[in-house]
């Protein structure tokens, strides 16, 4: 097996499995099977949020199935980006709780494997040949130098 196999085939392990994570966890919001998900709201948030804690879950589990159903479609790296930002806020607010830093640890390595699939993704996607890449690739839409 080639580099190139391995390493897409990383990437759509990471893929699939972060994406169907996000999706469930957010599906998840609006249920409780796996969580009493307003019990991990941090005081801090409960302090400054205009909502109570049901319905911040309620808007929190539909961000998360949009960035998951994201991640698992065209937009992977850029939804990867936004769900490495959100799990450290998410962490963050897990240490105010001052009892689930267990919980916010596992959210930060899950912080990084959004980054590490961002970044698998850019380097796929910069791999194909004719297609332009859509930041920092020192080129216009049209392949050419910018």
């Amino acid at each position: 097996m080639t580099i190139e196999k391995s390493l897409d085939s990383a990437r759509i392990a990471l893929k699939c499995g972060l994406g169907l994570a996000a999706f469930l966890a957010g599906l998840d919001k609006f249920f409780n099977l796996l969580a009493n998900w307003e019990g991990y709201v941090g005081p801090l948030a409960k302090a400054v949020l205009p909502v109570g804690s049901t319905t911040l879950m309620y808007v929190v589990g539909i961000i998360e199935m949009a960035v998951g159903l994201a991640i698992l479609t065209r937009w992977t790296a850029l939804a990867s980006y936004v769900a490495m930002v959100w799990l450290v806020l998410i962490a963050a607010n897990l240490v105010t709780t001052g009892m689930y830093f267990d919980v916010a640890v596992r959210h930060v390595e899950m912080a990084i494997v959004a980054y590490t699939l961002a970044r698998l993704t850019e380097a796929k996607e910069a791999a194909v040949p004719g297609r332009v890449p859509l930041q920092g690739s020192g080129t216009n839409r049209l392949g050419t130098a910018a």
